[in-house]
């Protein structure tokens, strides 16, 4: 059983969801601090500084932030943006590089296919 456990962890697809992990908490990171650090304050100076985050009600005992939901709501929507731009961005540098007109074109020596194929109906047609 511990041998199993060695080849599970060991195959290369379990590695390569740990660097992925990995790597996305590290972009997650970044992505957080661009949206924190960067864009909110530009949002704050757009729409006057609001914040959404002291907006409750009461029921009972119970404190209702629904304005905490706001803020979280609000950043969830700039993060998806920034990542789709960011995703954007990498798929148009990728369509770039793998551009068909990179790759040098297959160079023919000798005849085409056509020129073979009118050559064998040529010689059918002398046939008696």
């Amino acid at each position: 059983m511990l041998q199993e456990f060695k080849d599970f962890i060991a195959k290369g697809s379990v590695m390569d969801l740990a660097v992925g992990i990995i790597i996305g908490a590290a972009f997650t990171a970044i992505v957080s601090s661009l949206v924190d650090d960067l864009i909110q304050p530009l949002i704050g100076l757009i729409i006057g500084g609001i914040d959404f985050s002291g907006l409750s009600f009461g029921v009972g005992d119970a404190q209702l932030m629904y304005g905490n939901f706001i803020t979280a709501a609000i950043n969830f929507l700039i993060i998806a943006f920034v990542v789709f731009m960011l995703v954007k961005a990498v798929n148009r540098v990728k369509s770039i590089a793998e551009k068909p007109d990179d790759v040098a074109p297959e160079v023919h020596t000798g005849p085409s296919e056509l020129d073979i194929l009118i050559e064998i109906r040529d010689a059918l047609a002398k046939r008696p």
